[in-house]
């Protein structure tokens, strides 16, 4: 039998967050003191830790959200309590679970290029994620096609999102827009260097006699 924080320590989870795991996901037995106990053949289970054979579901978990404040309100550990509790409804064998904290617009994600690794190697078959903006803000139709290629079908736990998650969206769009803004701007710039003509900075630099 396991303790609530050996089992966060397992499955990469706080321990708050196994506290609130349902039953049907995680049961929990109680020591004559009171105290929660776990087996360890049902964490291995969420693992993914299954006999020889029994590879016909197996399942990788990608959850993310855009912010750290997002992360410290425990916004990431319950997509992943939703994501696992969907894949064990369903007899999925969950053999990855990875995690980000980044917008979905960053096409230069660590654990998403991991997961692609993985999926190329035939390590899983199903990719589970909460919502597809979960996967990528943007073409999330292309990257469906593209995992299908990797005979890997992509899950998603939620087909709307709650209404939490359109601020993170509004910060994605204006992360975007500010983007896009520093690219005209330093383009502009770089055209009146090469035409010989003063940009904005140095205008100013003569303006006050430097």
């Amino acid at each position: 039998m396991l303790t609530a924080s050996e089992v966060a320590k397992e499955l990469g989870l706080h321990i708050d967050t196994v506290r609130r795991m349902p039953e049907s996901t995680l049961p929990v037995y109680r020591t004559k003191g009171g105290h929660r106990r776990y087996k360890e053949s049902d964490v291995s289970r969420l693992k993914g830790e299954q006999s020889e054979g029994s590879k016909q579901h197996l399942a990788a978990i990608y959850s993310r959200v855009s912010s750290y404040d997002q992360k410290q309100k425990g916004d990431l550990d319950r997509q992943k309590i939703r994501n696992i509790d969907y894949c064990v409804q369903r007899g999925y064998q969950i053999v990855q679970m990875f995690e980000e904290c980044t917008s979905g617009m960053n096409d230069n994600r660590p654990k998403l290029k991991t997961l692609i690794e993985s999926a190329r190697k035939g390590e899983f078959t199903k990719l589970v994620i909460e919502h597809e903006d979960r996967l990528t803000r943007f073409n999330y139709k292309t990257h469906e096609f593209f995992f299908k290629q990797l005979g890997v079908e992509v899950v998603c736990v939620e087909q709307v999102l709650p209404k939490s998650f359109e601020s993170e969206l509004v910060e994605d769009m204006l992360a975007l827009i500010a983007a896009f803004s520093a690219k005209i701007y330093g383009t502009y710039s770089h055209q009146k260097r090469k035409k010989g003509e003063p940009s904005k900075m140095e205008t100013i630099l003569s303006l006050d006699g430097v």
